[in-house]
Formats: structure tokens, C-alpha cells, sequence
């Protein structure tokens, strides 16, 4: 039984298995992301977190996700491409994972059930549904879609104190 995130190895979008204890020791935010949402526009503000406290020790790591109104259909080198030139995100992607659902990505499994979301449901809801994760990999905190990345930054900043 896994007790943090750093246990966890996840697809690039090349399809090779990342270990998110290559991240040990800084602070994460894991997002599950798509390039047609309404809230797609969130890449811009993420990308800004990045900026901002990358050198203090931030990592954003996105995950594409299309189980959400097949919002992000495309090929992984193509979600690659559009979040790049659309929003210059620099932050590290990975390969396309589901969320939810039997398939569920095992990392995001644990974060389910380590910050579960209103009423105690396990289930993710939308795109741009975000955890914050501690240095030491605990999950900290479960934030709705709507909460927009520059909502997060005090969190952000006491974790990184």
C-alpha cells in the first residue's frame, strides 16, 4: 500500500513510465488537464505558478485527461504541441490517463482517496481538478476546477516556507 505520490510511475506522453520520485523533495501541483474545457484557459495561470515558484521548489505536473465531454481527444504529441503554443506551458505533461473509472490512472487513485472531494466522493468531477502535494508526497488538498491557479498560491507559499 502506497503512502505518497512519490511511490507512483506515470506515462510521458512519449509512453514511457516516469517516476514521480524524480519530483522528491519539492512541492506539486497535479492537475488533470484537456485542451477543449472551458477551463482550458487555467494552463495560462498554471504556467505563472510555475514561473513563479519553480526555483523555490514547485513542480506542476499535468495530466491529459478526454473522460470529461471528450474534451482533450487529440494524440498526446498534439496536446503536447497545443499547450505549448497556446500557452507556452513549460511545466512538465504527461501521457493521456483516465481518472476515473475502472482504467483510473493509479496515481490518481490515491489522490482520490487521500483528498476525497465534497461529501466524501471519490470521483473527479471535471477537467482542472487540482492536489496539492507535499514535499514529503502527502497529499495535502483537493481543489474544485473552479478554484482558478492564483487561488492556490498562499497554500502554495506555506508549503514551500
Amino acid at each position: 500500500m502506497s503512502n505518497s505520490v512519490f511511490d507512483f510511475s506515470c506515462p510521458t506522453p512519449a509512453g514511457k513510465e516516469r517516476p514521480l520520485k524524480d519530483f522528491k523533495g519539492k512541492v506539486l501541483l497535479i492537475v488533470n488537464t484537456a485542451s477543449k474545457c472551458g477551463f482550458t484557459p487555467q494552463f495560462e495561470g498554471l504556467e505563472k505558478l510555475y514561473e513563479k515558484y519553480h526555483d523555490q521548489g514547485l513542480e506542476v505536473l499535468g495530466f491529459p485527461c478526454n473522460q470529461f465531454g471528450k474534451q482533450d481527444p487529440g494524440s498526446n504529441d498534439e496536446i503536447q504541441e497545443f499547450c505549448q503554443l497556446n500557452y507556452g506551458v513549460s511545466f512538465p505533461m504527461f501521457g493521456k490517463i483516465e481518472v476515473n473509472g475502472s482504467g483510473a490512472d493509479p496515481l490518481f487513485k490515491h489522490l482520490k482517496k487521500e483528498a476525497p472531494g465534497t461529501l466524501g466522493t471519490q470521483r473527479i468531477k471535471w477537467n482542472f481538478t487540482k492536489f496539492l502535494v507535499d514535499a514529503d508526497g502527502n497529499v495535502v488538498k483537493r481543489y474544485a476546477p473552479t478554484v482558478k491557479p492564483k487561488d492556490i498560491e498562499k497554500d502554495i507559499e506555506k508549503l514551500l516556507a
